[in-house]
């Protein structure tokens, strides 16, 4: 009897972890910089994003998209270890979206999303203001009001655009813990079962 408990056990136990195998393979996004929802009033240089395990850059994908749709990445990304950092090239104003894919240990592709709000953006071709006419100057539409104009409105909407939550669309395989808790509990009754009925043969 003393000697049955243990290999029952043992069975018991590597019948648990046999699920949580192909969940744990599985990549997935730990932090970001910005984080995601936040708002920040001065650009960052770069963009960073923290992955679970070490993505692979042959078949990691970054993207980053700004107000109007207009891409915002300003060079090819760097990985260090789990860390992917992609310059960043702002433009005005709003809500940035940073897409990312990566391929996890057994193949399995995870994507999501990073979303953040720049409060204070730069014009989208800074040469513009240094080569228009002066006379423009003249016939600019003045600034709103601070009672109310369309700056307050945009800076609301834009406030209103910011999402944030972040999409993951991998299967965390988080019921597969409870499936494998379940099993290893019913095959310790079947173990136990089988003994003690052995054991009322044998009396």
């Amino acid at each position: 009897m003393a000697r049955t408990w243990p290999a029952a056990f043992g069975v018991a136990l590597g019948v648990s972890l046999l699920p949580a195998a192909p969940a744990a393979a599985h990549n997935s996004l730990t932090g970001s910089d910005p984080r995601d929802g936040a708002r920040v009033a001065t650009a960052p240089a770069r963009i960073e994003l923290r992955f679970l395990a070490k993505p692979d850059p042959a078949t990691t994908k970054i993207t980053v998209t700004g107000p109007d749709n207009v891409a915002a990445s300003g060079g090819a990304p760097t990985f260090t270890g789990n860390r992917v950092r992609l310059p960043f090239k702002p433009g005005k104003a709003g809500l940035y979206i940073v897409g990312y894919r990566v391929a996890s240990s057994d193949g399995h592709p995870v994507s999501g999303e990073v979303r953040f709000t720049l409060t204070t953006g730069t014009p989208a071709d800074p040469s513009a203001s240094a080569t228009a006419p002066a006379t423009t100057s003249a016939t600019a539409v003045p600034p709103a009001s601070p009672s109310g104009g369309p700056a307050a409105t945009s800076s609301a909407d834009a406030s209103r655009s910011a999402v944030p939550a972040a999409e993951e669309r991998a299967d965390s395989g988080g019921r597969g813990w409870l499936w494998a808790l379940g099993g290893a509990v019913l095959l310790a009754a079947l173990v136990v079962g089988l003994l003690l009925r052995r054991r009322s043969a044998r009396g």
